[in-house]
């Protein structure tokens, strides 16, 4: 079986498994959908800013621009974060899987087959990094759902052209390759699921909380704003942003963003690979 067939059977076959797990789905969903419900429309910042008597109705609008960076109102920008969200939660469950498969041996069937270590980690990859971009829509339509039936919402305030588009839909896979490489070489070096677990909330918990998927932008300190500016979560949600609410309170435009997610997504898919064959590797 040639390398190709080999990588698309593999690849077909993770896929078919994440379909068909439908409780994975649920519960990658279910935190930024609690998330859009509960501190999204709690956390009334637009209304906090608004509520300044010393300022006029444009002064007040131009501090939300600043505030939000560019979003109409709080939701609106909270809204795009929750990507940043979904691409966390929803690989994480990637890596589980793997150290599922090794307790019931599967991973080790696979192994023994004329599957290649690259097969193995790739399928895994490609049907890992998929998954959240569908996810990530749902919550996005989600968000402007919610704005139909009378509560806060997304606004989009720019017209989204088709390269908008596209780079929205790169800056999630980005993000996706990026966390599922990191969770993938965990499942493939650590072997209980209690430890995983442990590891991954020491992981995107400290990940998510200093980037700028939450908090609003223009109440940080500025030490936080230094750390979020590197924060891969930061360059995904901010490609969003500027698709959505226009590029005018950032200080370059969307291509450079996805270019350090490019980075950071290289980066962690080198170091998983060699961590990934490691583990693969026949015991001597």
């Amino acid at each position: 079986m040639s390398a190709v067939r080999r990588w698309a059977a593999l690849t077909r076959r993770e896929l078919l498994k994440l379909g068909r797990n439908p409780q994975a789905i649920a519960t990658s969903l279910l935190i930024p959908i609690l998330y859009l419900i509960l501190f999204g429309q709690g956390f009334n910042f637009t209304n906090l800013l608004n509520s300044n008597p010393f300022l006029s109705p444009d002064q007040k609008t131009q501090y939300i621009h600043e505030t939000f960076l560019g979003a109409p109102d709080y939701f609106s920008y909270f809204s795009a974060g929750m990507v940043g969200f979904v691409a966390v939660t929803a690989t994480l469950f990637v890596g589980a899987n793997v150290i599922f498969d090794k307790l019931f041996g599967t991973l080790k069937r696979t192994a023994a087959s004329p599957a290649t270590a690259t097969d193995i980690f790739g399928a895994r990859l490609v049907a890992g990094s998929l998954q959240p971009v569908g996810l990530a829509f749902l919550v996005l339509g989600l968000s402007v759902l919610l704005g139909d039936i009378g509560l806060a919402g997304l606004h989009v305030s720019v017209a989204v052209s088709v390269l908008g588009a596209a780079e929205v839909v790169v800056a999630i896979l980005l993000l996706s390759v990026m966390f599922a490489s990191l969770f993938l070489s965990l499942g493939f070096t650590i072997d209980q699921p209690q430890t995983y677990f442990a590891v991954v909330n020491a992981i995107n918990l400290p990940v998510l909380l200093t980037s700028a998927a939450l908090y609003p932008w223009g109440l940080m300190p500025v030490w936080l704003q230094t750390i979020a500016s590197y924060n891969p979560v930061t360059l995904a949600v901010w490609v969003l942003r500027i698709t959505f609410f226009g590029d005018s309170y950032y200080a370059y435009p969307a291509w450079v963003y996805l270019a350090g997610l490019f980075a950071w997504a290289v980066g962690m898919f080198a170091v998983a690979t060699i961590l990934t064959r490691r583990a693969l590797a026949p015991r001597k």
